[in-house]
């Protein structure tokens, strides 16, 4: 197993994406440390679904967005754990409606969850990758960052960032052999998209030449890669996994 005993931090890890990242990652031996901000219950049977796998899991209820919470849950791990070896910056909350009645609290939520929270998570985990000369970020990025999405404006302006913070980031760290990636997602079939009625889902469909929504299991195997010795040249790339959407 490639990612024996590496530990595996994945932050929005309760659902969706962020669990089958998690689980991909415990199959292949990894110590996995999964996170949600609200829904502990998910933790735990996401926890004991790990542990029945074989594998090794530690769950932290708290949200990224809050500083103190990171500091909290990265001390944690770093008295448990040497260092992080992968950190996944999976956690994310959209946001649909018209720029003109997104409130100043609606944009501030939807920047702090999806951008904030990689500052926060990147500047707590990256003093002991730095001092050990090793690490990997993988930020879980969308296909609006690169385009842009009428009435998803907050949200595509915190998924450009994630973007940019990526690529700025990975020039950075290049020199302490710490690679950083992105995975610009397109349409996933995950509870996020569960508001689209039947009309929308197939006008969406449409749109995409592979003619379905990308699975989080898809998700997964693109991280699994990107955070291989396979994969060891590749830094500061925004990846894009949309079917061919744009």
């Amino acid at each position: 197993m490639q990612f024996k005993d590496k530990v595996v931090v994945v932050t929005g890890s309760s659902r969706g994406i962020g669990k089958e990242i998690a689980l991909s990652f415990a199959k292949e031996g990894a110590v996995v440390i999964i996170n949600s901000s609200t829904n502990i219950q998910a933790l735990e049977d996401l926890q004991k679904e790990i542990h029945l796998l074989g594998g090794k899991c530690i769950y932290f209820l708290g949200d990224v967005s809050d500083y103190d919470f990171v500091s909290f849950m990265f001390k944690s791990i770093h008295e448990k754990f040497e260092q992080v070896d992968i950190l996944i910056n999976n956690a994310g909350i959209s946001h649909i409606g018209l720029f003109t009645e997104t409130t100043p609290e609606q944009w501030k939520r939807i920047i702090d969850v999806n951008l904030t929270s990689l500052y926060n998570c990147c500047h707590v985990a990256l003093p002991p990758m730095i001092r050990n000369h090793h690490g990997t970020i993988l930020n879980i990025s969308s296909i609006w960052g690169v385009s842009g999405a009428s009435c998803e404006v907050a949200y595509s302006a915190s998924k450009g960032g994630v973007n940019s913070f990526t690529k700025a980031l990975a020039k950075e760290l290049g020199p302490s052999n710490i690679r950083v990636n992105a995975i610009a997602c397109g349409v996933i079939d995950t509870q996020m998209n569960n508001w689209l009625d039947e009309d929308e889902k197939n006008n969406l469909l449409e749109q995409i030449p592979l003619m379905r929504m990308g699975s989080p299991r898809d998700v997964a195997n693109l991280c699994l890669y990107l955070c291989s010795d396979r994969a060891n040249y590749m830094t500061g790339q925004v990846i894009t996994l949309d079917g061919g959407m744009i």
